[in-house]
Order: C-alpha cells, then sequence, then structure tokens
C-alpha cells in the first residue's frame, strides 16, 4: 500500500508553520547561493530515499533561501500573496493532477475555467462575449492576445498568418507606449514580428502614453496593419495611459488595441479607483494577472479577448487523436498557447468565490491606501516621492543614484521589509508595490520605520 499520508503530513504540518511564520518573519533570503548548495547538493541518489524524509530533507534545505513574498511586509515585483481557499484549491489542483487542455481529459477543470471565466469577465465589465485563457502570467496574456491580434489585423487585409506565416505578409506596426512594460517587446519577439516593428509613443512624466502623440503616429503615411498597446498601471508608477481616448483613435483608424493591464486591470473592480480606467471596455484585448490583486498562488495570468473568433484562430489545434467533446464543450488549449497545462481555473474559482467581489473590492482599496499611507510617511520625513500616487505603486528617491541604491540594499538586508530598486526617467529609485491581501497599517508604519533607520545607515 502507498504511503501517501507520511510525506503529505510533512509538506502540511511544514507548510502551516511557514504560513502562520510570515507575520514575523524576517522578509528576505538569508542564505547564500554556495549555502544552497551545500544543503541540497551532492551526488545523484543511487538508491530510493523514504519520501517523507526527502520533503523533510528539501524543506529544511531551501528554507533560509525562500523570499517569503507572501508577507504582508513584502513589496517587491508586484507580487500577491495567496488567499487561504485559493491556496487549498491549488493545493488540490495538485493532489488531483488534471491535464486542463482538453474538456475530454477534465470536464471538471474544463466547467471550472468557463465558470470562473464568466466571473472575471463580469467583475471587469468586459463585454459579455469575451473569451478567456489561463496562462501563466502576464508575459504569455500578452503574446497570446498579441497572437490574435496578429491573425486579425493581417484578415483584414487579405493575409492569412496561421497557414502562410509571415514570409511576405504585410508588415505590421505596433504603436506602443515608451514607457510600456518590458513583456510586450518579448511577445513581439516570440510572434516573428520584431521588437523594430515598435514605433514607440511619447510619454508624460508619469508614464502615460500622450494622446496627441499617438494621434500623429496613427496618422503618418497610413502604415497598414496596426496594433496599439495601452497600458493600465505603469509598472513604476502605476500610472494609466488614457485608454479610452486611445480606443477612440485607434479604431477610427483600424487598429486592434491592446491593453497590458498586469495589475491595473483589478482596478475596475473599485468604484474609487474605476474612473482611471474609463473606456477600457472598449479595448479588443487584456491581459492581467491572478497572482497578483486576486492573491491566488503562482502562476496564474489571464488573457482575455472581446472577439473570441480570433482568439481561437490564433490558438486553436486540431488533431486526429486529440478528443473534442462532440457537444462543443469548451476546450482550454483553443484560447492559450499550451497544450498540457496545471489547471489553473481552480484556485481562480476559489479565490472569487471566498472572497466575492465585494472581498476582492477591499484588498485592491486597502491595499492603494497603504501605498499613499507609505507615501505620506517618507514625504512626511524629507524622502523625496517621484511619483503621483494614484494605484498601488510608490517610487521614492534618497538623494542621489548612490545613496538610493545603497538604501535599497540595507533594507532588503535589515528584513522588515523587502522592495526592489529601479530606474525611473534616469534616475535611481526604490520602488514599493503594495498588493497582498494581509497589509495593514501596523505592516506600513513598521516598514517606513525601518526604511528612514536605513536612510541613516546606508
Amino acid at each position: 500500500m502507498v504511503d501517501w499520508e507520511g510525506p503529505l503530513t510533512e509538506a502540511f504540518e511544514r507548510a502551516t508553520t511557514y504560513l502562520n511564520g510570515l507575520p514575523e518573519r524576517p522578509v528576505g533570503p538569508r542564505a547564500t547561493a554556495a549555502e544552497l548548495r551545500e544543503a541540497l547538493g551532492g551526488a545523484l541518489p543511487i538508491n530510493p530515499t523514504n519520501p517523507r524524509d526527502v520533503v523533510a530533507h528539501l524543506a529544511k534545505g531551501v528554507e533560509d533561501g525562500l523570499l517569503p513574498s507572501g508577507s504582508g511586509r513584502f513589496f517587491g515585483f508586484v507580487f500577491g500573496g495567496a488567499t487561504p481557499a485559493a491556496l487549498a484549491a491549488d493545493m488540490l489542483a495538485t493532489v488531483w493532477d488534471q491535464n486542463a487542455g482538453l474538456y475530454a481529459a477534465s470536464p471538471a477543470a474544463a466547467v471550472v475555467e468557463e465558470v470562473a471565466a464568466d466571473w472575471l469577465v463580469e467583475l471587469f465589465g468586459l463585454p459579455s462575449q469575451t473569451s478567456v485563457g489561463f496562462v501563466t502570467g502576464a508575459q504569455m496574456a500578452n503574446f497570446t492576445a498579441l497572437a490574435a491580434a496578429r491573425h486579425e489585423v493581417l484578415r483584414r487585409v487579405g493575409w492569412d498568418v496561421e497557414r502562410d506565416g509571415l514570409i511576405g505578409a504585410p508588415p505590421i506596426r505596433v504603436l506602443a507606449g515608451a514607457e510600456r512594460h518590458d513583456t510586450i517587446d518579448r511577445a513581439l519577439r516570440f510572434l516573428g514580428l520584431g521588437t523594430s516593428c515598435i514605433v514607440p509613443i511619447a510619454v508624460d512624466d508619469q508614464g502615460r502614453m500622450r494622446a496627441d502623440a499617438l494621434t500623429e503616429a496613427l496618422n503618418k503615411d497610413n502604415q497598414g496593419p496596426t496594433i496599439v498597446c495601452a497600458q493600465a498601471g505603469n509598472v513604476n508608477t502605476g500610472a494609466f495611459d488614457p485608454i479610452g481616448e486611445i480606443c477612440d483613435l485607434a479604431h477610427a483608424a483600424g487598429a486592434w488595441v491592446h491593453v497590458d493591464g498586469a495589475f491595473g486591470l483589478w482596478a475596475t473592480v473599485s468604484p474609487t479607483l474605476k474612473p482611471l480606467t474609463a473606456g477600457i471596455d472598449g479595448a479588443d484585448s487584456w491581459a492581467t494577472d491572478a497572482h497578483k490583486w486576486l492573491n491566488v498562488p503562482y502562476d496564474s495570468g489571464l488573457v482575455l479577448c472581446a472577439h473570441p473568433e480570433p482568439h481561437r484562430a490564433a490558438m486553436s489545434i486540431k488533431a486526429a487523436y486529440l478528443i473534442h467533446d462532440e457537444n462543443g464543450e469548451r476546450d482550454a488549449l483553443d484560447f492559450n498557447p499550451e497544450f498540457s497545462r496545471r489547471a489553473r481555473g481552480f484556485a481562480v474559482y476559489a479565490g472569487i468565490r471566498a472572497l466575492g467581489r465585494s472581498g476582492i473590492t477591499e484588498i485592491v482599496d486597502r491595499c492603494c491606501a497603504m501605498a499613499r499611507r507609505f507615501a505620506d510617511t517618507l514625504a512626511a520625513n524629507d524622502v523625496e516621492v517621484l511619483n503621483d500616487v494614484v494605484l498601488n505603486q510608490v517610487l521614492v528617491r534618497f538623494g542621489d543614484d548612490a545613496h538610493t541604491r545603497q538604501v535599497v540594499t540595507q533594507v532588503q538586508h535589515e528584513g522588515t521589509c523587502w522592495m526592489s530598486g529601479t530606474t525611473w526617467q534616469g534616475k535611481a529609485a526604490m520602488r514599493i508595490s503594495v498588493s497582498n491581501w494581509t497589509t495593514n497599517e501596523s505592516d506600513i508604519d513598521r516598514s517606513a520605520a525601518a526604511v528612514l533607520r536605513c536612510t541613516t545607515t546606508a
């Protein structure tokens, strides 16, 4: 008889100890790469090892090399945490071990994704026919959406890119803000369009695309198939492009509008923040992450498309050995680039069901309020705040570049909180991202005090 209980009990006990310790755990890894290799490495095992012992060895070996991104005092990289229901559902997804590519491979996973997709479309206020793909993160969400866009803008000029490829195809230009996220460029590389197709559009001092600059670019030489990439939530400042105006301008020129809303799309759920997203429902596609403000475990990205036909055309595949349901039930591989894939929908479903609309709104609003509290506290102590804090991002600077980088390093080593450095408009800055569902006033006050201490010791 297989011993499931031993290793799973060990894992459960280790997991709950870790989670319960997060509120007071130092925020940052404590082991060097050499120390981790020493603890985990060694010769290839020749004989079997008791599974429970393996789990215990792994957990002990990685303990000091973990970055506690689930902490309420973790402010790096726009990482979320994991709510209890979403985490538990994700654990069950591992236990159930479903391949969620086809309906035939897991009817339960397919229906859960379908229900969660409908909830997401309603939550974001998008057109009811919007199709949804569950992917790894915003990188693959941007890739998938831009694949659908590539299909459609070429179809309109009589070119079948899925059949004929790009050799000889009419060139596509992509108009994107000068402060776009790098995942846009990387997606265009993956799609074979290359980054030279990008026409950078001038932005304002907060990184927002300027509508007048977009108008000029759209009108220039009337240059054929066009995709416009807008941004909901600049990764440094949190600022939003004027998306409604961009949609009007781009659609009048026959362009496809894609919105990179990795975290900013979640502002649509907040009555207070929703004005930032005005007109976003008029775009053609959107990318976002559930592992940010929905706070489900990694990995969990979402691609949404107002036009299911090009979405499906860019992604779907038929093969004799694939079993497609005779009643037309939803096959997930029609909407994302993977064949075999984890059943990410279980955690998304549980996260939404446990929180409800009001709970998700509360998380988003509280994170933004905590970001403003952080910024106000630092500003009151003569720290320079570089951005307008409109969402959950705070950019601060401590004198010159060298001192700013020293403070970032000192804060990371001190352990009260963790945030990353960045460069904004040529200046070094500390980037504070508030995205965790547990972050409260005490976390902010402790963290701000730690940052201020580090300014004097760095």
